[in-house]
Formats: structure tokens, C-alpha cells, sequence
């Protein structure tokens, strides 16, 4: 079954509102996991709007399934995932100043860029992701810089499922194929939700992880934190069983 890694960022978040360690991160990721959850991710960023540099080695300390950083490798990112060793980095184009992640790289024209990047992530014995859009040819140049997988940006289908999902679904089932055959892994996130979760894992063959965190962690003031990861990997479960 597809794997659920929860993105704690918004957890961050409403932390750092108040300037205190309330609710606590390492708290909170521990939890998600007794929960039921198969991995920890956050996304640092240059501000530390949410999570912080310094939450890496705390949540590498507690996490006992996968810890994944997002981020883009600016040289201090680039010290913090290397001196802690999470079990996957997942490299993403974001401006320093940017709301949220939006696009994936341009695999051939920042080729050399990631091709050293990711080096320096193997030789440490890190797991490296890039972010994706569903074009073969960002797929290709994903697999020449060597990366271990892809995450496959979903914001276009989250935004056009309501339309048509079918439409929606169809470049990301094409370009997850042909990643497939090119021996890559495959990730997926961004607006992920418990409305659009089943229907699009279930057309993503070979599909390993997703990462979802505002949706989730939104859901939860409803359900409850515990519950909300359960319906979530009931979503793939589902999912599994249609696939």
C-alpha cells in the first residue's frame, strides 16, 4: 500500500504563532505515528515561517518510521539534511520568499545544479526526491541527475478534479508509467485530500508515497488528529484494493 507521510508544517505554524513550543512538534510527530502514520515530513524554509532547521535533529531523534525534508538547497539547507541524515530529501525550485511549492524543476536546465546536489545527498547515504510536473521530458532529466525518486507535484489535479477528474488524473497515470519504466520511485503531493485521495492513487501504478499535510492537519480540527490519519490511509487503502 501507499505509504502516508504527514507534513507537520501547519503544526509549525500555530507553534510558532505564540512563541512558545506549544503544540510540540516532536510531540505531535510522535503521535502521527503511534496514529498510524508511515512517515514525518517538513519543509524548512529560509524565513522558518513554520518549521524550523532546528526541528530536523529533533524530529530525527524521535521518528521511527521515515523522516523526510523538503526544501530548496541553499548551502545552510544543504548542512542541516547532511549533519542529520534524514532518510529521504526532497528537493524543491521554491524562491526564498515563495507561499508555498507550485512547480517542479526544470530537470534539464538546472541539470548540473541537481546533478551535484544529489551527489552530495548519496555520498551521505540520503534517499533523494525532486519535484515533478507530468512531463516525460522533466522525467528523463530527473533520471540522468540521478535522483532516487520523484514527487509528483499534484496541485493541477487537485485544482481540476472537480471539473473532470478523469482529465485531471490522465497526464499524472501517463507520466507515473513512464517513470515506472525508467526505474524511478514515485512520490506525490500537494493538495491532497480525503476527497480526491483514493481516485488519484488508484491510477498512479507503482505509486510509494504521499505527503500530505494541510489537509490533513486542516481535517483534524474536525476529527480529531487520530482519526484523520486513519481515514487517510483507509483513502489508500481503498485505493490499493480498486488498483
Amino acid at each position: 500500500m501507499v505509504r502516508l507521510s504527514v507534513n507537520l508544517n501547519k503544526v509549525a505554524l500555530i507553534r510558532n504563532s505564540r512563541g512558545a513550543d506549544y503544540p510540540s512538534l516532536v510531540q505531535v510527530a510522535i503521535d502521527c505515528e503511534r496514529f498510524g502514520a508511515q512517515g514525518i515530513t517538513i519543509h524548512p524554509r529560509p524565513d522558518e515561517r513554520h518549521a524550523r532547521y532546528t526541528d530536523v535533529a529533533a524530529l530525527k531523534e524521535v521518528t521511527t518510521t521515515e523522516l523526510n525534508i523538503e526544501g530548496y538547497p541553499t548551502e545552510k539547507f544543504m548542512q542541516v539534511v547532511l549533519a542529520q541524515r534524514p532518510d529521504q530529501v526532497t528537493l524543491v525550485p521554491d524562491e526564498p520568499g515563495q507561499l508555498t511549492s507550485d512547480h517542479g524543476w526544470d530537470t534539464v536546465g538546472k541539470a548540473e545544479f541537481l546533478k551535484k546536489t544529489i551527489g552530495r545527498l548519496r555520498d551521505a547515504g540520503i534517499r533523494s526526491s525532486i519535484f515533478v510536473d507530468p512531463e516525460e521530458k522533466m522525467i528523463e532529466g530527473a533520471k540522468m541527475v540521478g535522483t532516487d525518486r520523484i514527487e509528483f507535484y499534484t496541485g493541477p489535479f487537485a485544482h481540476d478534479y472537480s471539473k473532470d477528474r478523469a482529465a485531471a488524473v490522465a497526464p499524472f497515470t501517463k507520466a507515473c508509467l513512464f517513470a515506472a519504466d525508467a526505474g524511478l520511485g514515485i512520490n506525490a503531493g500537494h493538495d491532497l485530500n480525503l476527497d480526491n485521495l483514493t481516485f488519484f492513487a488508484a491510477r498512479m501504478p507503482g505509486l510509494q508515497e504521499v505527503s500530505i499535510g494541510h489537509a490533513l492537519v486542516s481535517d483534524a480540527l474536525y476529527y480529531g488528529l487520530a482519526n484523520t490519519i486513519q481515514m487517510y490511509l483507509r483513502c489508500l487503502h481503498n485505493a490499493d484494493t480498486i488498483g
